[in-house]
């Protein structure tokens, strides 16, 4: 048996150019892992595939993303045992933070450990491609640029270590519908896209270039995320965000003592159901 814990991402920037005509959108995003962490543990079995997710409300079966991980990492080395897989759950869910493909990507490395290493990493890349979007990013970390759908990775300029505060409101919020209401065209011209630069010499630098083009349509959605960013701003952070899709918000603190402080304010302020967390980048 071998344990593994799957970090979570936050979005430190996100454009979105337009809808593409097989329904997805064409994107640039800078994701960065962050010390926010699911565990998972592996072992090895006679035949099939058992997921256990004990307190989640997640499925055990192929509805699940780690049971399609691991069903099509066996099936592509074609191997005749099954595995059992653990999945505890510390990041929330639908929250923008990458939770369910970090545990994809989790599941295709350490399957590959496990059974020897035969697969190299651009084809847990494929593999993770075939699952979802951000699959493969949680491969390729801990940080890089995403085009296209995605999934095509760039890698990113170094930064400086980050310490963030996050705050999940404790509702879910549906990606689908968050893309569905942002009402782009068809991109019909090819992107010629710059990725931006960030200033590296401080935390300050990344503050500054915080954006997220579907902030527009969660926060219109959800006005309390604009409160939260203007909590977090007021508890002294540098930027705030929201992650993703949301719900998630997060603030980028200069120093970890400086984000303990402000998620002690925030949990004296704040709504019973937040869900705050602070965490370093990795």
């Amino acid at each position: 048996m071998i344990k593994r814990f799957s970090p979570a991402k936050v979005n430190l920037h996100l454009t979105v150019f337009g809808k593409r005509p097989d329904g997805y959108h064409d994107i640039a995003t800078l994701m960065q892992q962050i010390g926010l962490y699911d565990e998972l543990t592996f072992s090895l079995q006679e035949q099939g595939i058992a997921l256990a997710c004990p307190g989640s409300p997640l499925p055990e079966d192929d509805n699940n993303i780690v049971y399609r991980a691991a069903e099509a990492f066996l099936a592509h080395i074609s191997y005749t045992g099954g595995v059992a897989i653990t999945l505890r759950k510390n990041i929330p869910l639908a929250a923008g933070l990458g939770g369910g493909s970090s545990n994809a990507a989790t599941t295709l490395i350490a399957l590959n450990e496990m059974t020897g290493g035969c697969c190299a990493r651009v084809e847990l890349l494929e593999i993770g491609r075939k699952l979802g979007a951000d699959v493969p990013f949680f491969i390729y970390g801990p940080r890089a640029w995403a085009l296209g759908v995605g999934d095509r990775l760039q890698e990113a300029d170094p930064l400086p270590p980050l310490w963030f505060v996050l705050v999940n409101p404790g509702f879910p919020v549906s990606t689908k519908m968050v893309y569905e209401k942002l009402n782009l065209g068809l991109t019909k011209e090819k992107i010629n896209y710059s990725i931006p630069r960030f200033r590296i010499g401080s935390p300050s630098g990344p503050a500054e270039g915080l954006k997220n083009d579907l902030e527009a349509v969660t926060l219109h959605l959800y006005p309390l995320l604009q409160q939260i960013k203007k909590l977090l701003l007021s508890c002294g952070a540098l930027g705030a965000l929201m992650s993703g899709s949301g719900p998630t918000v997060f603030g980028i603190f200069a120093t970890e003592k400086r984000a303990q402080e402000a998620k002690e304010r925030l949990a004296r302020g704040g709504a019973d159901d937040w869900m705050i967390y602070v965490a370093r980048s990795l």
